[in-house]
C-alpha cells in the first residue's frame, strides 16, 4: 500500500497571511512541517502543493518536491487532488502547513485504519482530540464532531455537539483535527463534486464526505495539534520549539 503526504501551502491564509513563510526557529514555518513529516518515516513520498514561487523555493532550497498548483481552489482537498492526479498512491494523506507539530503517532494511527480495513470500506480517516475546557468548546474555530459506537463520524459543527439536555450526564467533547487520509479514489471523487448545503453552511468541508454517504473513521489521539492561525498562534509555537 504505497502512501503520499501532501502538504497543502497557500500564502494568503485570511487571518495570517504569509504565515507560512513566518521564522520559526531559523526557518520559515512550512519548511518546520515538511521537516516533521519527512523525519516520521513513513511515507513513500512527501510534497508541499503551493501556488506561491516563495515557498516553492523554500521547499526546493530543503531538497524537497514541490506541485506548483495551476489553478484557484476553493479548499485544501481541491489543491491535493490536483497535486495527486497522476500518482499511483493508495492512500494520500494531507497535512496542514501550518502544523510543525504533528506526532509521528497520530499519522501512524491513520495509516493503520486501512490496514485494518481490507474491504476498503473505509473512504477516509481523521484524528479527534477530547476537550472539556468551555471557552473551547465554545470556541468556533474549533471545529467539533460527533461519532458513532465504531467511532464513525456523524456530524462536524462549529457550535458544541453533542447539546447537554441532561445535566447530570459528563459531558465530553471531540476536537476535529484537520488532518486527513485518504483514499485517493474518495479524493478525486470528492473534487470534482460539487460543494454540499451543510458544508456551505458551516465551512466545513469534510462534511461533503458525509453528505455524499462516504464512511470516515475518526482516530483519538492524547496530542493537541498546535496549528499556527495567528500572530499569536506563531508565538506559542516559537516557545515550544525553544522548550
Amino acid at each position: 500500500m504505497k502512501s503520499i503526504a501532501v502538504i497543502p501551502a497557500r500564502y494568503a491564509a485570511q487571518r495570517f497571511p504569509g504565515k507560512l513563510m513566518q521564522d520559526l526557529g531559523g526557518v520559515p514555518v512550512i519548511v518546520q512541517t515538511y521537516r516533521t513529516v519527512v523525519a516520521t518515516g513513513l511515507f513513500d513520498q512527501v510534497v508541499v502543493a503551493t501556488d506561491d514561487d516563495r515557498i516553492a523555493t523554500a521547499i526546493q532550497s530543503e531538497g524537497g518536491k514541490v506541485f506548483k498548483s495551476q489553478k484557484e481552489h476553493d479548499c485544501g482537498s481541491d489543491r491535493i487532488a490536483e497535486a495527486v492526479r497522476e500518482s499511483d498512491a493508495d492512500i494520500v494523506v494531507n497535512i496542514q502547513g501550518d502544523e510543525p507539530f504533528i506526532h509521528k503517532q497520530s499519522l501512524a494511527d491513520l495509516l493503520a485504519v486501512f490496514a485494518h480495513d481490507p474491504d476498503k470500506m473505509i473512504d477516509l480517516a481523521s484524528l479527534m482530540f477530547s476537550m472539556t475546557d468551555s471557552e473551547a468548546v465554545n470556541n468556533p474555530n474549533n471545529v467539533k464532531v460527533i461519532v458513532d459506537e465504531n467511532n464513525f463520524a456523524l456530524y462536524f459543527s462549529r457550535s458544541p455537539i453533542p447539546f447537554y439536555r441532561e445535566t447530570t450526564v459528563a459531558k465530553i467533547y471531540h476536537k476535529h483535527i484537520g488532518i486527513y487520509a485518504f483514499r485517493k479514489n474518495a479524493l478525486m471523487a470528492f473534487s470534482s463534486s460539487n460543494m454540499t448545503p451543510l458544508e456551505k453552511a458551516e465551512k466545513i468541508e469534510c462534511i461533503r464526505y458525509l453528505e455524499q454517504g462516504k464512511k470516515m473513521k475518526m482516530v483519538p489521539t492524547p496530542f493537541e495539534s498546535i496549528g499556527i492561525d495567528t500572530p499569536e498562534d506563531l508565538e506559542i509555537a516559537q516557545q515550544k520549539l525553544k522548550a
